[in-house]
């Protein structure tokens, strides 16, 4: 089967500093010692094309970290990814957007970022601000927005502009009732799609088990368990437990 995404051994250390005085920091920067977090610890995996995959693991595991790694966002300490030449979006909240600029500049920013010409991003245009039912502050600065709103417009750009690899951070968590079932909706729509690859980050099992082929579970930055959706769930949810 035709792998979409490969990733090899992947680590990635966070540096953590001590909040001290410029002075003190000045008077023993030889002296200070910066301690390093690991965040992810050797993860080796491989995702089929056209896989639903979902990643679970309690907090502070690693699943964030692992997602913005695989965008680009983060760049690893060690290890290799390899996408196989696919297209990639990250749906996260507070990932992505330049929050002085306007939702519809944001779009056209956002689109842009993704790979794609100004003149496709202006034909999805409509369709985009449609969807994200933002009404008037579709032109009002993304900082004036509340999450939710963020997350309308973060879940509209990423379902209308879609990419072959799809990464999601908790987002279809987030927002009304009302538009969560239709991102739900979209988002079933979007997997029928047997070329499209989907990364789903997210605490609701109830929401993995309806839209996820496999999981992978990620414990203290390093890959307890890879396989069936209903099969790696149940471990989880007892060991969870």
């Amino acid at each position: 089967m035709e792998a979409a995404i490969t990733v090899k051994d992947l680590k990635l250390r966070y540096k953590c500093l001590n909040r001290m005085s410029i002075k003190k920091s000045l008077l023993s920067i030889k002296k200070t010692k910066v301690e390093t977090f690991e965040a992810l610890r050797g993860v080796s995996f491989e995702i089929p094309k056209g896989e639903i995959l979902g990643i679970v693991g309690k907090n502070g595991s690693g699943k964030s970290t692992l997602l913005k790694t695989l965008a680009g966002i983060f760049a690893p300490d060690e290890g290799s990814i390899d996408l196989h030449g696919y297209s990639i979006s990250l749906l996260a909240i507070g990932v992505g957007f330049q929050k002085r600029l306007s939702g519809r500049e944001n779009i056209l920013l956002s689109g842009l970022l993704l790979g794609f010409t100004e003149e496709q991003i202006r034909e999805k245009m409509d369709e985009i601000i449609k969807f994200a039912e933002l009404g008037d502050f579709i032109d009002r600065p993304v900082k004036t927005y509340s999450s939710g709103m963020y997350s309308k417009l973060a879940f509209s750009i990423t379902a209308v502009l879609n990419t072959d690899i799809m990464l999601i951070d908790e987002v279809l968590s987030v927002g009304d009732s009302k538009f969560k079932k239709k991102s739900f909706k979209k988002m079933q729509e979007l997997i029928q799609d047997k070329n499209r690859t989907v990364v789903i980050v997210s605490h609701s099992t109830e929401t993995l088990k309806k839209l996820c082929t496999s999981i992978l579970w990620i414990h203290e930055g390093e890959v307890k368990m890879q396989g069936p959706t209903d099969e790696v769930l149940d471990i989880y949810e007892e060991f969870m437990s």
